[in-house]
């Protein structure tokens, strides 16, 4: 087999569009993600584009038993993952710490943190034992910096930039990379999403700019992975042109 690819919330956003590009690469893939439909989609859609094989696994991060049950069902040749990409995550809401929802809060905590963990802990185990691997955790701007009623969406990715930080500690002695890629705006289904599908909302925040598209973070991810075996890239952070931080931006 290629190397094989693992990457999380590949239904959409950076998660497909990472998919596709490793894919394109030469890379076998599994795919998952909680929406079985759009799975079925990409996986037909890499099938009939690209020399690779692909395997999908229908799954929620946030429930530790599905994460183990999915990892334990892959068939022994697909065992060898390569690389990790713990894609999924989301904001839902904007609220002061005072007014904010508290099941809100739990499903940012349980996806953007608890299920890179569950993903990170059932699969680098893998990696260990070939002592080969590569983790790229999906991160944020706001895990770097923290911007008006963002409080707990910021901390579970300042929680990533952290955790990432002690993986590349531990893993050091087995020669498995580690690195952390941080985007600015993203026109995905993020605000969408953090606006629990008010359309017309998401749509004014990348009113007047041009923000970042997924295959932008999916170029990063490629050069991350492809670079020779005595390099790693640790941190990275992308941003469009038009943004200077989380809340300096340009507009036209």
């Amino acid at each position: 087999m290629n190397k094989i690819a693992l990457i999380t919330g590949a239904t959409a956003g950076i998660g497909k569009a990472t998919s596709l590009i490793l894919a394109e690469n030469g890379f076998d893939i599994i795919i998952t993600g909680r929406r079985i439909e759009l799975l079925d989609e990409l996986e037909k859609e890499i099938f009939s584009k690209y020399s690779v094989k692909v395997i999908s696994l229908n799954f929620d991060v946030r429930s530790r038993e599905e994460v183990e049950h999915a990892i334990d069902s892959l068939p022994e040749e697909w065992l060898n993952i390569d690389v990790l990409v713990n894609n999924a995550g989301l904001a839902v809401g904007l609220s002061t710490v005072q007014e904010g929802n508290i099941d809100d809060w739990e499903r940012m905590i349980d996806t953007n943190v608890k299920g890179l963990l569950y993903m990170t802990r059932k699969v680098s185990p893998l990696m260990v034992k070939r002592k080969k691997g590569h983790i790229i955790n999906i991160g944020s701007i706001a895990g770097k910096e923290v911007y008006p009623n963002g409080n707990v969406y910021c901390g579970t990715k300042h929680a990533v930039d952290a955790i990432t930080k002690g993986m590349r500690i531990d893993m050091l002695q087995n020669m498995i990379k580690v690195t952390a890629i941080h985007p600015g705006m993203v026109d995905t289904e993020f605000s969408t999403v953090r606006f629990k599908g008010d359309k017309e909302k998401a749509d004014k925040v990348y009113e007047g700019l041009t923000p970042l598209l997924a295959e932008d973070i999916a170029d990063a991810v490629l050069y991350a992975v492809t670079r020779p075996a005595h390099v790693n890239i640790n941190d990275m952070v992308v941003m469009p042109t038009i943004q200077a931080s989380a809340t300096i931006i340009k507009r036209d």
